[in-house]
């Protein structure tokens, strides 16, 4: 008789998750974004969204909040309650690279977290605008290596895969380089496009359209391999940068203790999302690989690429207060 009531207890709990999941979603669900309108992540967000938003039931809409590369929407989605109310959609750097880049970080992804989904993983591209002058990949890279070439490049923030990939460059040519932190992509380009920058490192997605209109000109890749629809563009590896290779990925993560149905659900609604034909039509377009993980499978992603962060910000000796 002294296990009744704790089984009685457990019961209940039971059946009060079940009908909370049989309920869920009945409101609108919070998607907080760490970075500006119109970059990376929001147009990758904005791509999803209807369909999204329609296998839920309930509208999915974004909350932008910008600035210290994600670090501002992880406390923020991370405070909220975990009732599948709340997700963040973030990158390798809110979640991977900030626990080593900032000094003194008290918000440790991975534990305050649980993996959804993997949305994406794919290279990123080097560009130029169209008045610089350098025509080629290796063109730059010789120019970066002499004395005084006072080279800057732009990234997303702080902690960016775009600022990686900077730093990685100017890492393996061993000379220094500028780094101009954004709150997003979007107004890193506006720079670069306006000639205040000297390159950057950024997502395909974003550049196409700048590129398309003969605005910016695209160097190489960051990835080990030439993409298909891109045959004559080199990799920053073949263009002189031996065994370079940075790629970005994005991900939707939910507060910890969210219960694990809704986050099955949550998962199964997004993967399902970019299984529709319409929707991989649109990431096609953007040059944008898709992945759809189960959270068992981002989680090990996850941790591998935190592995990966913290030696690329030890090797390159990155450090922000």
């Amino acid at each position: 008789m002294k296990y009744t009531k704790p089984l009685i207890l457990g019961v209940t709990a039971t059946l009060l998750a079940t009908a909370a999941l049989a309920e869920w979603p009945d409101k609108p669900i919070r998607m907080v974004i760490g970075f500006a309108p119109g970059g990376a992540s929001d147009i990758a967000f904005k791509n999803v969204q209807r369909e999204l938003s329609q296998k839920l039931g309930q509208p999915v809409v974004p909350d932008y909040k910008p600035g210290a590369n994600g670090n501002i929407a992880n406390q923020a989605a991370a405070s909220a309650p975990a009732d599948g109310y709340t997700m963040l959609w973030a990158n390798v750097g809110p979640l991977a690279v900030n626990t080593y880049l900032y000094k003194g970080v008290k918000l440790i992804p991975e534990k305050v977290f649980a993996p959804v989904t993997q949305i994406t993983d794919s290279p990123l591209i080097l560009v130029v605008p169209k008045t610089s002058p350098y025509q080629t990949a290796r063109e730059l890279i010789e120019a970066a290596k002499k004395p005084n070439s006072n080279m800057t490049y732009g990234s997303a923030g702080h902690g960016s895969s775009m600022h990686i990939a900077g730093a990685s460059l100017a890492m393996a040519l061993g000379t220094p380089m500028t780094h101009v932190p954004y709150k997003g992509s979007n107004p890193a380009l506006q720079d670069l496009l306006a000639g205040r920058l000297t390159f950057m490192i950024d997502s395909r997605s974003t550049t196409a359209p700048f590129i398309h209109d003969g605005m910016l000109r695209a160097l190489a890749l960051s990835s080990d391999q030439r993409a298909k629809d891109l045959p004559d563009l080199p990799t920053v590896a073949e263009a002189g940068v031996p065994g370079f290779k940075v790629t970005t990925w994005q991900a939707v993560v939910v507060p910890k203790d969210t219960p694990k149905p809704i986050v099955d659900k949550l998962s199964q609604a997004l993967r399902e999302t970019l299984q529709m034909p319409e929707v991989r039509e649109r990431f096609d377009r953007l040059y944008t690989p898709l992945v759809g993980s189960t959270p068992e499978e981002f989680g090990k992603f996850w941790s591998q690429e935190r592995t990966a962060s913290k030696e690329i910000v030890q090797k390159a000796k990155l450090e922000m207060d």
